[in-house]
């Protein structure tokens, strides 16, 4: 893909929009919640990837987190421009801290949703049971015609992968209840 963008080629642009643009806008309007900024950031990131597709470098992951890592960094630095914008506007109305811890909610967010999106479809399922449907592991496995080992071990893998999208508050102190087991 890389390749062929770097000739030049629109129909592999075409290809890698049809395959991420839902990612890429999902994750610019879970961080902004704005539609029509959420649109921006999806043109702005295949904008960069067809003018730039020499800057994704295999060796540091796959395309789908290197356009995920674009989009994440975009729609904060327009999160922070706002906000920023915002404050002056309302004279100090948000304190720097507040900017911050505001950004770094919405990036976890970000880093959350997609984590979720990526997941195999097993795990995801799980947690989707779980979270949307309230059904604790028994009711999870018999959902999904497993054991209940199975699901237990799946919503467990699913919420490690998830814990690594977590805010920490600014003392690094773990959130009440963080850590205990399923």
């Amino acid at each position: 893909m890389q390749q062929r963008l770097a000739r030049g080629e629109a129909a592999a642009l075409g290809e890698l929009y049809d395959r991420f643009a839902s990612l890429v806008h999902s994750l610019a309007h879970r961080v902004l919640s704005d539609e029509d900024e959420a649109d921006r950031i999806t043109r702005d990131v295949f904008g960069y990837v067809w003018e730039n597709p020499d800057a994704y470098d295999p060796k540091q992951g796959s395309m789908r987190s290197w356009v995920a890592k674009l989009t994440q960094r975009q729609a904060v630095q327009r999160l922070r421009q706002s906000s920023e914008a915002a404050s002056r506007a309302a004279n100090g109305g948000c304190s720097t801290e507040e900017l911050e811890l505001m950004v770094r909610r919405a990036s976890a967010a970000a880093r959350a949703d997609y984590i979720v999106t990526s997941m195999p479809a097993p795990l995801r399922a799980a947690l989707e049971l779980a979270y949307f449907q309230r059904r604790d592991y028994r009711q999870a496995a018999a959902d999904l015609s497993i054991t209940e080992d199975e699901a237990r071990r799946r919503l467990r893998l699913g919420l490690q992968l998830l814990s690594s999208a977590t805010v920490r508050p600014p003392d690094g102190a773990a959130p009440p209840g963080y850590g205990r087991a399923l």
